[in-house]
């Protein structure tokens, strides 16, 4: 049975690295049907609504998403593929690969996985005024006195819940077990800041903890997630695969990807237990749409998580090796890497590795 993905390009530059993407998988014949749902300036011109009934439909009857990235226009079908699917788990990968940029002086054994809890923390979206918490009486632990007599300010909720603790810290060792087969250490990090905030925090690594009893195979540690900052610009080498709360994972799996040259490097793909879509970690790139050069990195490396997660390993296998030959051979890169070529230039090379 065929597949069928949902495409949703985004804003400003990312699809002119979602195209060639779609181009290049096609050119595998993996027989998937690409569905583009009326979203954004499509959805608003069509419908009235930047993410009509229609668009949720074809998400809903899709395999999963292959999303661009959004300035806003978007964010309605965003929010849907996550919170309205259940996508859990953020896995943000950051491979250094011979020919990238990194700022490292020695980036070589950098490979690591950020799995980042992606629905909860203080993405929960409850916020307002610091004198309504005078209705409920909160009481600083610090300071002793009602949080509502600090004056006139905002407020945000946190909430680590244990299920979304469980099911992301059990996703990470899973993960870390298949890592194992590909000659990687089995290793799971879990770093919050729990010495602070010891019932959120403590709570996400208490359940980690616990989730670590049940896969004695793999290797556990945890960190105050500030010693871990430090460690994995020190040394990223040590780590495996590293599950984060929400806010953090957003966070320190950006700076994971400056590790080895770039956002325009690093994929990312959101799983839930019966759905997944995929996107490149970067920003829509405002400053350069229409001029040709994203890097499509990104994307294609999304895209080969994508057709994995479909049940293509051998194809997503393919597609990284010949993104990997490119950059090894050096003469086609975007100008974020230290190249000359087009976004149109870099794919075709990428298409002609295809072996």
């Amino acid at each position: 049975m065929s597949k069928k993905v949902v495409v949703i390009e985004g804003e400003d530059a990312a699809p002119e690295a979602v195209r060639p993407t779609v181009e290049l998988i096609e050119k595998m014949d993996l027989g998937i049907e690409w569905i583009y749902p009326p979203v954004g300036d499509e959805g608003i011109a069509r419908h009235g609504s930047p993410f009509p009934d229609e668009a949720r439909i074809a998400i809903d009857g899709s395999d999963a998403a292959l999303f661009g990235a959004t300035s806003g226009k978007s964010a309605l079908a965003l929010f849907y593929l996550r919170w309205g699917k259940s996508t859990y788990a953020n896995v943000r990968p950051a491979k250094w690969r011979p020919g990238y940029r990194s700022p490292q002086a020695d980036p070589r054994g950098i490979d690591l996985v950020i799995v980042r809890e992606n629905l909860e923390d203080l993405y929960m979206g409850i916020e307002g005024d610091v004198e309504d918490l005078g209705a409920v009486n909160l009481v600083s632990a610090f300071t002793g006195k009602p949080v509502a007599e600090m004056g006139p300010g905002k407020y945000a909720l946190k909430v680590i819940t244990e299920q979304g603790s469980e099911r992301v810290a059990r996703f990470a060792f899973e993960l870390a077990r298949r890592r194992m087969t590909r000659g990687l250490p089995g290793r799971v990090t879990c770093a919050s800041k729990y010495n602070m905030l010891p019932q959120t925090d403590g709570l996400f690594r208490d359940i980690a903890r616990k989730v670590a009893d049940s896969y004695p195979d793999i290797d556990f540690n945890t960190y105050i997630i500030d010693d871990f900052a430090h460690r994995l610009v020190s040394v990223p080498q040590e780590f495996d695969v590293v599950v984060l709360p929400n806010l953090y994972g957003d966070i320190l799996s950006d700076a994971a990807g400056g590790l080895i040259g770039g956002l325009g490097l690093v994929p990312s793909g959101c799983y839930g237990d019966v759905y997944a879509y995929f996107e490149s970690a970067h920003g829509t790139a405002p400053d350069i749409a229409g001029r040709n050069i994203i890097n499509p990195t990104a994307t294609i490396l999304s895209a080969a998580m994508m057709i994995e997660y479909l049940g293509f390993q051998e194809e997503a296998h393919r597609l990284e090796k010949a993104l990997e030959r490119v950059y090894a051979e050096g003469g086609i890169l975007t100008p974020d890497q230290g190249g000359s070529a087009t976004t149109t230039e870099f794919t075709k090379a990428v298409a002609r590795n295809l072996s």
